[in-house]
């Protein structure tokens, strides 16, 4: 049982790794989730808003790692140009778009009443 969860860890680690190797939006998500928490800790954010701000950090990378996984596949079954295969890549990347302006819109409305 302890050996089979570990597995399941490792590949999770495993990807998380790829993703770091194949896409470098992810890198710059990670920064800016560095400096948001930062930013978090300097306002003292209550547990509400920190929740927000974790939502969204998630989102974001959630929505980052299932369009990636979308791109592997789609890569996988055609190397040259489908309509179909356009569109998957596409709406996985519309995703993590509707993502982000989430996360936008979050760190606006918790952030902007310490800055003004």
């Amino acid at each position: 049982m302890g050996n089979r969860l570990f597995r399941r860890f490792k590949f999770a680690f495993m990807g998380l790794k790829t993703m770091l190797k194949k896409d470098m939006h992810v890198l710059s998500h990670m920064i800016l989730t560095v400096l948001v928490v930062l930013l978090g800790l300097f306002f003292n954010l209550d547990k509400m808003e920190w929740l927000f701000i974790i939502s969204a950090i998630f989102a974001v990378l959630t929505t980052e790692v299932m369009n990636t996984g979308i791109e592997y596949t789609v890569d996988l079954v055609t190397k040259e140009f489908h309509e179909y295969a356009k569109a998957a890549k596409d709406i996985g990347a519309a995703a993590v778009l509707l993502a982000c302006i989430y996360a936008v819109i979050v760190g606006l409305v918790i952030f902007m009443p310490y800055v003004f």
